[in-house]
């Protein structure tokens, strides 16, 4: 029999298990960002349906967007959000029958306060005798000068290991912005778009003795969607990086570090699949979702747009109640993210791999 896990969030070990099940078995999986309990339900909805585990992960602005756009302090709404989104996926990813990596994206230098807020809801959880709200976090200081750039990923890991829970660093810079975080993408210029092997040895050197980390190195991916031939992505840079720490330390694995690829939406096929090869078991999706859920939402409201303009039906005089109902168009949405995820989930390898025991 093969591994299982309980179904539900992971952290700790479970958690590093499931990252060496996707790596030993060449598949990764599809980390999504969510904005609310519709895209939430949503993504468990597709994995389940795909019999896959997922990663679900926010942004500060979506959970700041969790917690409401009333509320006067956005700053407390972050971590508040980030801390309300967690509890909802706790309590329904084992009936939904999957194992859910619940992670927190990008946070610069100016969003330290954000992660250290969430990690000290986490810690009172422990001290309860409670799972940790979230099995990883990101530190994106990738515009920083390396060596302050593993300062303070040394700083969150230790804060992060006797929690049982992960790290995931940036080194290189992934073009386009996600949330208010990133660079400017400039075609013409990209030359920062590519993770400099060597600095990856330096990271795994001052943070593997430490506990468990990830890394989005950047191989060319950019967040958004471009024309065909603005992006040039270079997975080989993911395995130079590997042979480098492998041959550094004599590890025998041929893919010692676990990689995430950023900017997946719009991605080719034949680059994820290399990019999985490389080590890769998390691909960020975003765009894509977003886009899957207003497509299917506006495709409704063209069809049905009297009922988003008037209670009775002028020519009809028929109630429109049952078509304007928000339950009605939201559901949409929710479909049109499942949709779209079921193809990741192929591109991915992911389908049929759920590890969640029954």
């Amino acid at each position: 029999m093969g591994l299982e896990l309980t179904p539900g969030v992971v952290y700790g070990d479970a958690y590093k298990a499931l990252v060496g099940h996707c790596k030993e078995n060449g598949y990764a999986l599809p980390a999504v960002n969510v904005v609310g309990t519709n895209s939430i339900n949503a993504v468990m909805e597709a994995a389940a349906q795909n019999r896959s585990d997922v990663i679900i992960q926010l942004s500060n602005g979506g959970a700041a967007y969790f917690a409401g756009q009333g509320l006067a302090n956005q700053q407390d709404a972050m971590v508040l959000g980030a801390v309300s989104a967690a509890r909802h996926v706790a309590l329904l990813a084992e009936h939904y029958g999957i194992c859910v990596v619940l992670h927190t994206d990008h946070a610069n230098r100016k969003l330290l306060g954000w992660v250290d807020g969430m990690i000290e809801r986490s810690a009172e959880e422990r001290r309860q005798g409670r799972p940790p709200l979230f099995s990883s976090h990101m530190l994106d200081l990738s515009e920083d000068d390396l060596d302050d750039n593993l300062n303070d990923c040394e700083r969150v890991l230790e804060k992060l290991v006797p929690l049982e829970m992960s790290l995931e660093i940036e080194l290189g810079i992934t073009g386009g912005e996600e949330d208010g975080v990133g660079s400017e993408f400039d075609a013409a210029d990209n030359a920062k778009l590519y993770t400099q092997p060597e600095d990856v040895l330096a990271a795994y050197d001052r943070l593997s003795p430490i506990g468990h980390f990830s890394l989005a190195a950047s191989f060319g991916n950019v967040h958004g969607v471009y024309k065909p031939g603005n992006v040039q992505l270079r997975p080989e840079i993911l395995k130079n990086s590997q042979d480098l720490v492998r041959s550094t330390h004599g590890l025998a694995s041929e893919t010692p570090l676990d990689l995430v690829f950023h900017g997946g939406s719009g991605s080719e096929t034949a680059a994820i699949s290399e990019a999985i090869r490389y080590g890769v078991f998390k691909m960020n999706i975003d765009t894509d979702t977003q886009f899957a859920f207003a497509e299917a939402v506006g495709a409704y409201v063209t069809e049905n747009g009297a009922a988003f303009q008037h209670q009775i039906h002028p020519e009809t005089g028929e109630p429109l109640k049952k078509l304007y109902d928000p339950r009605k168009w939201l559901r949409q949405g929710e479909k049109g993210i499942v949709d779209r995820l079921r193809q990741a989930f192929d591109d991915l390898g992911s389908k049929e791999r759920s590890i969640a025991a029954g």
